[in-house]
């Protein structure tokens, strides 16, 4: 009789969770890449599981305001950390980008932002101890633009890695279990923060920070034993003008330019989540236990959605970019009707958890078609080129669009909720015409 290898597990969990029946037909990487497609597989999936988790539970959108105002620090720190975390990731990726090209094997690279990700907060739990009030503010501000730069280098890493080891009509099936098993911690912790009420939030955020860094180290334990090979790494770093040339790809490629226009209007299905939260607390109060109702709720789109928007994605991922784009802007123009017309809070209770659980349905399909799609649609060092580019772009925008979604909340909420929405119906449109490059 014979005894199954040590692999054979990896492979057999390999193929129940790729539903890979084509007998590992690997289609844009390398044979030798191939045979190791079970291992890679699982590792990826549980580094950037636990990296998922890690950013759900250190969140700029819940977790770290709530915790600054238990700490005192002024309001005008708190409205800049969604920006910061948001478009510091992105906006230096053309530089990041160029360095990354002359490394042939890239995956130290997420290993090494990682690590600087989770000391970043750990320290920030030192300060939400040891520190009150501006000084508070300003360090886990710091902090935060450090953890940023970090997550840019792994943003452009991780996709380049992503495309060299795993078959592309497997990575929207990877991406979808990595939301949902993600979805399912945050459903968890959503849960026991509603339950709890908050009452010892400093200390109990603080915890939060502290399991996200345990996390990331479990995270790049986990990725360190991708096995990758070395890659190509012509087009490496020659400096700022060698990074900045890389623009001209909006000018001379068609298809990306289509993608970066499509994606920046289609920005509405992660911006917009604040604005619901603020008139949900508007009509229903800011209790934490509502803080912990949101998360769970966000937590389960994720989890239910997750694995159908994966599987879509490896047969089209354009499609399940333009349909969850469409379907979070119908939302959000709902929503801002709601805010105008309706005046009953006891609707409320039902109607704002509802909308943010469509909410998160819809940005899970729009982010994992994205990145689906932007995978595909190159190879190689141009792959990273337009993560790079399409992510420096993105996070400018995001900056300018912060800046003018903050003055037109001071006029009206449901008018910034509503141009989001109009403008995620454009870009639903214009990726519907975009190639099709899965499959």
């Amino acid at each position: 009789m014979m005894k199954n290898t040590p692999d054979d597990w990896k492979t057999t969990l390999y193929e129940r969770l790729a539903e890979d029946d084509e007998g590992r037909v690997c289609k844009d990487i390398s044979d030798e890449a191939c045979r190791e497609t079970p291992g890679n597989f699982l590792a990826t999936l549980i580094a950037n599981t636990a990296s998922s988790v890690a950013d759900r539970l250190a969140s700029a959108k819940t977790t770290l305001p709530w915790l600054l105002l238990q700490v005192g620090a002024p309001s005008w720190i708190i409205s800049l950390l969604v920006p910061i975390r948001e478009s510091g990731s992105m906006l230096p990726q053309m530089l990041i980008g160029a360095w990354v090209r002359g490394q042939a094997v890239r995956k130290w690279i997420w290993v090494g932002g990682g690590a600087v990700q989770g000391l970043a907060l750990l320290l920030m739990v030192w300060c939400a101890f040891a520190l009150e009030g501006l000084r508070a503010g300003l360090a886990v501000v710091a902090l935060l633009v450090m953890f940023s730069l970090a997550r840019g280098a792994c943003s452009v890493a991780y996709k380049d890695v992503l495309g060299k080891t795993i078959p592309k009509t497997r990575r929207g099936r990877l991406s979808g279990w990595i939301s949902a098993i993600a979805g399912l911690a945050a459903f968890a912790a959503g849960l026991l923060l509603s339950m709890t009420g908050g009452s010892e939030a400093a200390g109990s955020y603080a915890i939060l920070l502290a399991a996200g860094a345990g996390l990331w180290l479990l995270a790049i334990i986990s990725y360190a034993r991708i096995r990758e090979f070395p890659g190509a790494t012509d087009g490496g770093a020659n400096g700022f003008a060698e990074a900045f040339a890389r623009l001209s790809l909006l000018r001379d490629d068609k298809a990306f330019r289509q993608f970066v226009i499509a994606r920046a209007l289609a920005m509405g299905s992660g911006l917009v989540a604040p604005f619901y939260i603020a008139l949900a607390q508007d009509d229903l109060g800011s209790a934490a236990s509502l803080l912990g109702i949101f998360i769970a709720v966000e937590g389960l789109a994720g989890l239910l959605s997750s694995p159908v928007w994966g599987r879509w994605a490896d047969r089209s991922s354009r499609q399940v970019f333009a349909v969850a784009c469409a379907l979070a802007s119908v939302t959000s123009l709902a929503v801002a009707a709601w805010a105008i017309l309706a005046d009953s809070a006891a609707a409320s209770q039902w109607f704002y958890p509802l909308a943010f659980f469509i909410l998160g349905v819809s940005h899970a399909g729009v982010r994992l078609g994205r990145k689906t799609y932007l995978v595909d649609m190159a190879g190689g060092n141009k792959r990273t080129d337009y993560v790079a580019v399409s992510n420096t772009v993105i996070g400018l925008l995001l900056l300018v669009s912060g800046v003018l979604g903050a003055l037109a909340a001071l006029v009206s909420v449901p008018l910034v909720i509503a141009l989001l929405g109009a403008a995620g119906l454009l870009g639903a449109g214009l990726s519907w015409r975009w190639q099709e490059v899965s499959g």
